[in-house]
C-alpha cells in the first residue's frame, strides 16, 4: 500500500555528515555555584581569593590548597607526610572507591592537608582540612597526619595554626577512628607541655569527635562567621532531652556567647590576626 512505502527524502547538502554532532565536553566542572545563605549564583571567575560570597560576603567552601595559599607567603608551603593516604583498615564495603572518588574531587589524598609555611616571613605550621573529602570525617590517616604535624611542630619549636572542619569521626574505620581524638589530643598536649602556641579555627562545619578533641584544646580558639560548631546533631539532641532547642544554638556566635570560642574572625582580617598572634607567641631561640 501507498501508505507504507519508504518516502524519498531530498538532502539539501549531501556533503554534510549523517551521523550527529557529538555535544560539547570541554565545559568546564562546578562553573558556577549557588550561595548557600543568599542564594545567587556565582561564577567561579567572580570568586573573590577569599572564597566569600561577593553579594552578601558569606564565607563559602574553601578548598585546603586555596586557603594555605591565600593565607600564607608566596611560595613558602612544604607539605609534611605526602605519603600518608587511603587505608581501609576494616575492608569496609565500598569505601576505597569512595576515597578515590574523593581524591579524583579534591585532588587530596585525605581530608587534611599539612605542612609548614611563614606568614609575613614568621615560621609555623599549618594543618588545614577539607570538607569537600568524605566532609573531613576524621579516619586512621587524619589522626595520623595530625599527631604528626604537632609532633613535627614540637621538635621544630613552632606555633600551629590549624583550620578545622569536620563531620565527626568516620564510621567507615568503626573504633579506630575513634581512637584519634585521644590520639591527637596527646600530641596536642605535648606541644603545649613545651612551651608552644596552637590557635585552632573552627570552619564549617566543625562537629563529632573533633570537636571533643583537639578543636577545643587551642590556646586561642577563633571562628569564622556562622560556622556550625556542635557535637551531636540538632535532632539528636532534642530526641535525646525531649526538648525544642534554639534555631542557631550551634552557630559559632552563639558557642561564643557561652564561652567556648574566644573570637569569631572574618576572613578579611584573617591575616592580620594570625600574624599578631604568631608574633606575640614567637619561641626565641
Amino acid at each position: 500500500m501507498a501508505l507504507f512505502r519508504k518516502k524519498k527524502t531530498i538532502r539539501l547538502n549531501p556533503e554534510l555528515p549523517t551521523k550527529s554532532v557529538p555535544k560539547r565536553t570541554d565545559i568546564p566542572d562546578n562553573l558556577i555555584e549557588r550561595c548557600p545563605k543568599c542564594r545567587k549564583v556565582i561564577f567561579q571567575t567572580q570568586l573573590p581569593t577569599n572564597h566569600c560570597c561577593p553579594h552578601c560576603q558569606n564565607h563559602l567552601q574553601f578548598p585546603a590548597e586555596k586557603r594555605i595559599a591565600w593565607l600564607t607567603d608566596d611560595n613558602s608551603f612544604i607539605e609534611w607526610e605526602k605519603e600518608l593516604g587511603l587505608a581501609d583498615p576494616l575492608e569496609f564495603p565500598g569505601y576505597e572507591a569512595k576515597l578515590e572518588a574523593a581524591q579524583e574531587l579534591t585532588g587530596l589524598k585525605e581530608a587534611v592537608l599539612t605542612g609548614q609555611a611563614t606568614l609575613n616571613q614568621i615560621p609555623f605550621a599549618i594543618g588545614v582540612m577539607d570538607s569537600r573529602f568524605v566532609m573531613a570525617s576524621m579516619g586512621t590517616v587524619v589522626g595520623e597526619k595530625l599527631v604528626r604535624l604537632f609532633e613535627q611542630a614540637t621538635e621544630k619549636s613552632l606555633s600551629v595554626v590549624l583550620y578545622i572542619a569536620s563531620g565527626g569521626a568516620r564510621m567507615q574505620e568503626g573504633i579506630l577512628s575513634l581512637m584519634q581524638m585521644a590520639k591527637v589530643s596527646q600530641a596536642v598536649a605535648k606541644h603545649s607541655e613545651a612551651g608552644l602556641f596552637y590557635c585552632a579555627i573552627l570552619t564549617n562545619p566543625t562537629t563529632g569527635g573533633v570537636t571533643a578533641s583537639f578543636a577545643m584544646q587551642g590556646d586561642m580558639i577563633l571562628a569564622e562567621p556562622d560556622a556550625t560548631v556542635g557535637f551531636a546533631g540538632k535532632r539528636v539532641i532534642e530526641q535525646t532531652i525531649k526538648a525544642t532547642l534554639p534555631k542557631e544554638f550551634q552557630k559559632a556566635e552563639s558557642v561564643l556567647e557561652n564561652g567556648f570560642i574566644d573570637q569569631i574572625v572574618k576572613r578579611d582580617d584573617q591575616v592580620q590576626i594570625l600574624h599578631l598572634l604568631l608574633t606575640i607567641h614567637q619561641k626565641q631561640a
